[in-house]
């Protein structure tokens, strides 16, 4: 079996950027010391910013990320009048289920710091991180400043756009972090089974000519994720080559029309109110040819329901394709390792649907 150990624990009060690099150097070479097995994690740097006080929820959540967990993880743990750094680093490793196999050490660094550190944030953070490796930047608590002062160390930012305050802030927000560097957006990665079935609906050759005669789309979503349903729609109006006009508030749904090179395609984001976790509820398509395809988060995946225009039905389960909420952020450290091209038109779309283009 594998197992799971942390040989390596230490800190400091009132400690220093030097003192802390210095001190992961140490813990790493008595690792070597104690076996030559001992292999550091070398794939991506996470770097997190969080409120102190809700420290021990985002650590929970990045120890169940399991093999998606970042190689060095560094938590800034964020209160107000703080004026000194304290420190702690640990050393995890895995043990290998065959004997003489290695045991991968993943590092984490905590630091509890004040918002006077905040201008300075790049040149702490700097001698901690593996140079040469992804760095990733994720504030889930907001701190948009704290982001802002590790751009030129990020590669990545982590986002949640669902989490803004209003989805015209969340655009214009992932929109300027685009221009330095790739982001991996929570509320996009929720919409991926659902974009993935779309996708291969249409894929038969027989369904393709469907697609250019599409009338009406309907996206069902949590009350709080009307960002993911705008993003799909975003999605499929840039993938499509619609040109989507403005997003209207309507009895509580957002109502618009995009444009084809033959007619117009009503769009319609309705949230619902038993959805219980973020993202999307339902989609139904529907085409001039009478044909509709509907799919639901269901049981087990998503609920497929599809009408032809003489009216017969057919009605089936896509296994595991509704991922949920609980391995989102291990997606999300895995697509900062990917590129997705088609989230920047999407984003694009969405914005130009909300005005803010």
């Amino acid at each position: 079996m594998t197992g799971l150990e942390t040989p390596g624990v230490w800190s400091a009060e009132g400690t220093s950027p030097g003192a802390i690099e210095a001190a992961l150097r140490q813990l790493l070479e008595q690792q070597y010391q104690e076996s030559e097995a001992y292999v550091p994690a070398r794939v991506l740097n996470l770097i997190a910013i969080v409120d102190r006080e809700w420290r021990g929820e985002i650590v929970n959540r990045l120890e169940r990320l399991g093999r998606f967990h970042p190689s060095r993880t560094i938590v800034c743990a964020l209160e107000p009048r703080r004026d000194r750094l304290d420190a702690w680093a640990t050393m995890t490793t895995h043990h290998g289920s065959s004997p003489g196999s290695l045991a991968v050490c993943e590092e984490r660094v905590e630091i509890e710091m004040g918002q006077r550190h905040i201008d300075g944030l790049d040149t702490i953070v700097d001698p901690l991180i593996v140079h040469d490796l992804a760095t990733v930047v994720w504030s889930p608590h907001g701190h948009d400043d704290a982001v802002d002062a590790l751009v030129d160390l990020a590669d990545v930012f982590l986002i949640d756009s669902v989490e803004a305050p209003a989805p015209e802030a969340a655009i214009a927000r992932a929109e300027q972090l685009l221009q330095t560097g790739y982001v991996v957006d929570l509320a996009w990665l929720r919409s991926t089974p659902w974009r993935e079935r779309i996708a291969a609906t249409f894929d038969p050759p027989a369904w393709r000519p469907s697609l250019e005669r599409i009338e009406e789309v309907v996206v069902r979503h949590h009350p709080e994720s009307a960002l993911s349903a705008l993003l799909l729609v975003g999605w499929m109006a840039s993938r499509l080559r619609w040109e989507p006009g403005a997003m209207l508030q309507q009895n509580g749904s957002m109502l618009a029309r995009a444009r084809t090179r033959k007619h117009e395609v009503k769009l319609r984001l309705e949230p619902e109110a038993r959805q219980s976790v973020p993202g999307l509820a339902g989609i139904t398509l529907a085409t001039s040819a009478g044909v509709s395809l509907s799919l639901d988060r269901g049981p087990g995946g998503l609920a497929a329901k599809r009408r032809l225009r003489d009216g017969r039905e057919s009605n089936y389960v896509v296994l595991g394709a509704s991922r949920g909420e609980t391995g989102i952020l291990g997606e999300g450290i895995r697509q900062a390792l990917l590129r997705d091209p088609t989230y920047g038109p999407a984003l694009s779309a969405a914005s130009s649907m909300l005005g803010s283009a």
